[in-house]
């Protein structure tokens, strides 16, 4: 296992890989998304966390998942152009992957050990959300139904370390 998050990498939905070494001395927020779920509109508050911090350096990062009801059905070409077309969203996405599973995504794998859930390690629907700080360590974790706005003040806190 990593030691940080820094450690790891994933793929973009185009295929290249994305090391989260590029992102080091940062604060990153990953979320599982899905384009078809009762919590869609949160792309929108993740894009406006996005562009009101990344310059303080905040990198609000998506991974699309097809796991919660098959809330993902697109392919990772038409999530990209969905995401941003509907809901504006310049931040990075990732390929869709699972979050949950003997095929979790790494990333995913490595936060969920860091930071456990009220009912264990297991995602338990899309919109789930995990904070790190800038040395790489997972240091919240939040529920689906958490709205990007109430994660501000824990951004805010962390961008000023």
């Amino acid at each position: 296992m990593s030691e940080t998050f820094f450690d790891l990498a994933s793929v973009t939905p185009d295929g290249k890989p994305y090391p989260f070494a590029a992102h080091k001395g940062k604060v990153v927020l990953v979320v599982n998304t899905a384009t078809q779920c009762g919590l869609t509109p949160q792309f929108e508050g993740l894009e406006k966390l996005h562009k009101t911090y990344r310059d303080q350096g905040l990198v609000v990062v998506g991974f699309p998942c097809d796991q919660f009801a098959h809330q993902e059905p697109l392919t990772d070409d038409q999530m990209v152009e969905t995401c941003r077309l509907n809901h504006g969203v310049t931040f990075p996405l990732m390929a869709k992957s699972d979050v949950n599973g003997p095929d979790t995504n790494p990333v995913f794998r490595y936060l969920k050990s860091e930071n456990k859930g009220l009912l264990g390690e297991d995602i338990k629907w899309n919109f789930g959300k995990f904070l790190v700080s800038r040395d790489g360590k997972t240091v919240h974790r939040y529920a689906p139904t958490t709205v990007p706005a109430d994660l501000e003040k824990d951004v805010v806190k962390l961008l000023a370390q």
